[in-house]
């Protein structure tokens, strides 16, 4: 996107520290908005930082982190500031806030379903039951029902007829209407809301054709022989569902760009923002139309570079789900060997004693990471109900398995939270791991309140946040070589060994980061942390 422009957001120290000049100003200066230079050399941007070893600059910030972490407010204003990188588990339309719905649904005229405080076309007929929304903009109460229904806002378990589970998931089929229309809408919040928390990189989960993949599956029915049903639905059209996919991200980004007003004065802080997509597939639908799905989802991402990778989503624990969980793996097993690079991403392990029986929390995470070709596992909630679970650590750092942690989505769906989650046994036992949001509109939160939330739980020092954020584009399913040399080590490969985030960099550098998107955001990751640490390093210590 284009060139940064000065956000909004800025990190408040404690009133009562005395600042140096310099200091206060790095304390009001956005951090993605410093001066940046050209090194016409390389051809590569970075901002300048003033010369002071990064070394003393993290060591600092280190011991501020210990020294606020008994405090939220501060503790919040600390890490809302930290750059965080990327969020890889986003559901888009659990993203965006239920009064955003709201509002596109009044634009829509459409109508409440009191009954079931749904959105719903009209004709609106409130003595019928059928509210304008409209309405809600005159009546507080209104609008407030809309809006805990759609979210887990004022969620009081055992108040109501549903359980915390259910009212979270049932709420995307409330406001689903509401959302045709409004794509761009949709990644302009999700994108301002990233760049507010110091992130700068989404993938997002969205399913881009609109449906039309299903339809064709419908169309093709069932057959066994999965080659001849991938001919059948490519005989059928599916390149077609491609070039349908790949129209609607055009528009959609269009609409955002707008909206952002990229390239205008009042440019927005989510053009710093870079997004890619994973197609979402759902689970609960028929098999033959998951698996066009599936067929699409490989197809449209040969197509388009900014679709890299395919995720498997819907309640793990619903009765489609765990009849049908070998046979969606077969699916993805068939399709991986004929394109190995595919990048999948699956739900696996969103599930607890209780909630299922026994035996369906034996494997569910294995499975995806064996026969689903996984990469990443999201939430990997119930690690040790699966067979061997010292075995399955160990295969995840043997894979290099990143596992995606949604602290407060664990939490409100599944009842699983602190000791209880495994998010310690996972570090402890070196597998990778990022926070991420889940549906932060739905919960009603953001990235900052995950890292809050991990620090405050586990009392998780610097260096460790720093590695969760580090790994969140580590991770990606960007393109391109790491910056790193090993995983798990921030030592950088030999062409940027002896170069400084922040200052110009060499020839070398340059020409590594511009072959690799992958790096490329993991050196303005560590560009943003020297900035951020040289600012932090300024403050005296509480």
């Amino acid at each position: 996107m284009s060139a940064p422009q000065p956000a909004r957001n800025v990190l408040h120290a404690p009133a009562r520290l005395l600042l140096s000049v310099v200091a206060l100003a790095l304390l009001w200066m956005p951090l993605r908005a410093i001066a940046v230079q050209p090194n016409t050399a390389a051809g590569v941007q970075t901002a300048a930082l003033p010369a002071q070893t990064a070394t003393s600059d993290a060591g600092r910030t280190a011991a501020y982190l210990d020294a606020i972490r008994s405090s939220p407010p501060l503790l919040y204003a600390f890490l809302r500031q930290m750059p965080k990188g990327g969020d890889l588990h986003n559901h888009l339309s659990g993203a965006v806030y239920a009064e955003s719905y709201i509002s596109f649904a009044a634009q829509s005229g459409l109508c409440i379903q009191l009954a079931t405080m749904t959105a719903v076309a009209p004709p609106c007929d409130t003595a019928a039951g059928r509210r304008p929304v409209s309405e809600a903009y005159s009546d507080g109460s209104f609008y407030a029902a809309i809006v805990d229904a759609w979210s887990m806002r004022s969620f009081v378990p055992g108040a109501g007829t549903d359980s915390a589970h259910d009212h979270f998931f049932n709420a995307f089929g409330k406001f689903r209407l509401a959302s045709k229309g409004f794509a761009g809408a949709e990644l302009a919040e999700a994108a301002n809301r990233a760049a507010a928390q110091n992130e700068q990189y989404l993938e997002l989960m969205d399913t881009s054709d609109g449906g039309a993949s299903r339809m064709l599956g419908a169309a093709a029915g069932w057959d066994d022989n999965l080659a001849l049903l991938q001919q059948k639905l490519m005989d059928a059209g599916m390149a077609g569902v491609v070039a349908l996919a790949r129209q609607n991200i055009d528009a959609a980004e269009s609409d955002m760009r707008s909206r952002l007003g990229r390239g205008s004065a009042a440019e927005q802080p989510g053009c710093q923002v870079t997004i890619r997509y994973l197609y979402q597939s759902n689970r609960l639908l028929p098999r033959e139309q998951l698996f066009a799905q599936f067929v699409l989802s490989f197809a449209l991402a040969k197509a388009d570079p900014r679709v890299v990778g395919l995720g498997l989503v819907a309640p793990e624990d619903a009765p489609a789900a765990l009849s049908n969980y070998g046979q969606q793996m077969s699916m993805l097993d068939f399709l991986s060997r004929q394109t190995p690079s595919m990048n999948i991403a699956l739900h696996a392990g969103e599930l607890t004693l209780g909630l299922v029986p026994p035996e369906d929390l034996r494997f569910h995470i294995r499975d995806a990471i064996e026969i689903g070709h996984a990469r990443r596992i999201g939430h990997g909630t119930d690690l040790f109900y699966e067979d061997d679970p010292y075995g399955l650590l160990a295969e995840m750092v043997q894979r290099d398995t990143l596992v995606e942690i949604s602290l407060t989505s664990s939490d409100l769906i599944l009842g699983v939270s602190g000791t209880r989650h495994p998010f310690q046994n996972y570090l402890s036992a070196g597998v990778a791991v990022a926070l991420s949001t889940d549906d932060e509109g739905v919960s009603r939160i953001d990235v900052t309140r995950e890292f809050e939330r991990a620090v405050d739980t586990y009392a998780l020092d610097y260096q460790t946040v720093k590695m969760l954020a580090r790994n969140s584009i580590r991770y990606s399913f960007l393109p391109g070589q790491n910056l790193w040399q090993v995983p798990g080590s921030f030592t950088p490969v030999a062409a940027c060994a002896g170069d400084t985030p922040g200052s110009f960099l060499s020839d070398g550098c340059g020409g590594f980061l511009r072959g690799s998107e992958r790096a490329a955001e993991q050196w303005q990751l560590e560009v943003a942390f020297a900035t951020f640490e040289h600012a932090v390093a300024a403050f005296p210590v509480p």
